[in-house]
């Protein structure tokens, strides 16, 4: 029986032949991950447990991004934690204030990760690295204190989704509305901790950034990872950032899948979350017209080139809508630079936007956009649960960056033109 890519790359850091969904496996890991949230739990764990050591600062990553720069006491004491362990350990790969990005737009930009690895991170969205043909995954700050100790890690090996790909997407068509499609197709948990395989023809026509905005969402059908093949636009991608010989993985023709869910991208049209789940689709048209307070433009799942330029086309020569707030939140320093060298700041600024500092700040309800009872929202985030943007009694309606731009403009939900 042949293997799945994710089923591949988990038997090569096991040290095993071959490897089937269900294998109880230990597995070598090449990078493990915390932020300024996580990381203080996990360190605690090691602790107590008696490490001493990392297994090794060059494979350690930690990345204080969720509430910084530091919004209260707490966070600030999260973070001196966090600069202190890194400071004993000498671990390499330290980001903070001034350096930092939002972790999973980062590490890809910064070159830590990239085909055939082995991941994991303290954070459920660590899923993003699929994109470029890696396999990983969200865990607990316990697993993140042992594989930070051992280098190593327990995985169940997943069963396999196959999503196959066809078509070309249409204008102000991304990324974000395939995998929100996906999600709605197959709900929250149809993908629990199941691995999401993206093939097809129409992979070759999605950018990275969509495909980094698709793996990232796999968490949200519940899978345990999502994963693309790795091709042309990958390695152009990783040329002059990734540093380790990159390991390229390929299904093999009688892998077997749980399922096949075919999606059509040339049939797909702007798509929104409602409250309060990822799962509660519709396209932007049938709701179109509904009052909002706030717009986000940022995070780990559209903070990245493709979405600052798409929001900015349509911000540009406008202006956000009287009684509508519109943050924009370039995930990374480097791409905070890059808007500026295009202009796109200028453009934001000129809109009436509130331009911040990488962060991952309102995705969270931690800061930067923080929401009152009734208010509502449309975000580029991932999640649109009760509360997790503010007060229980606000609402997130999740969306691509195009329709997010139009939103501000117009006041409302709106269809990108």
């Amino acid at each position: 029986m042949g293997m799945t890519m994710t089923e591949k790359i988990l038997a090569a850091h096991a040290d095993l032949p071959s490897v089937q969904a269900g294998d109880l496996i230990e597995a070598k890991l090449d990078i493990v991950l915390g932020n300024d949230v996580t990381t203080p739990v996990a360190i605690g764990v090691f602790e107590k447990a008696g490490f001493e050591k990392v297994f090794d600062k060059e494979k350690i990553v930690i990345a204080l991004d969720h509430y910084t720069p530091c919004k209260d006491i707490k966070s600030a004491e999260l973070c001196v934690t966090a600069r202190e362990f890194a400071k004993k350990q000498g671990i390499t790969h330290l980001y903070d204030v001034g350096e930092v990005g939002i972790e999973h737009a980062l590490l890809p930009e910064q070159g830590l990760v990239g085909p055939g690895d082995c991941i994991i991170g303290a954070d459920s969205h660590t899923c993003t690295y699929g994109a470029l043909g890696a396999f990983s995954t969200g865990v607990g700050s316990t697993d993140m204190a042992a594989g930070m100790a051992s280098g190593l890690n327990w995985f169940k090996v997943p069963p396999a989704i196959k999503v196959e790909l066809k078509g070309k997407l249409q204008k102000n068509v991304s990324g974000k509305d395939v995998i929100l499609h996906l999600i709605g197709l197959i709900g929250v948990d149809g993908a629990l901790y199941k691995s999401l395989e993206f093939t097809g023809e129409g992979v070759a026509e999605l950018s990275m950034d969509d495909r980094f905005t698709i793996a990232n969402m796999a968490i949200e059908a519940g899978g345990k990872n999502g994963i693309f093949p790795v091709d042309e636009k990958t390695m152009e991608y990783i040329k002059g950032r990734f540093k380790r010989e990159p390991k390229v993985y390929e299904a093999d023709d009688d892998a077997e899948y749980e399922s096949v869910v075919e999606i059509n991208l040339s049939e797909l049209k702007p798509t929104v979350a409602m409250p309060h789940l990822p799962s509660n689709t519709k396209t932007v048209d049938e709701v179109a017209g509904l009052h909002i307070d706030q717009v986000v433009i940022g995070s780990c799942t559209n903070g990245r080139m493709d979405d600052m330029r798409s929001a900015a086309a349509i911000l540009k020569g406008k202006k956000v809508a009287d009684g509508v707030r519109c943050i924009v939140i370039p995930a990374t320093q480097q791409i905070y630079m890059d808007c500026m060298e295009e202009g796109l700041l200028k453009i934001f600024v000129e809109s009436g936007c509130a331009v911040s500092a990488p962060t991952c700040g309102p995705c969270l309800g931690g800061h930067m956009g923080v929401m009152a009872d009734g208010e509502r929202a449309v975000s580029t985030t991932n999640r649109n649960f009760i509360g997790r943007m503010g007060h229980t009694g606000s609402e997130v309606i999740l969306a691509s960056p195009a329709v997010a731009a139009a939103s501000a403009v117009a006041g409302c939900v709106a269809v990108p033109e």
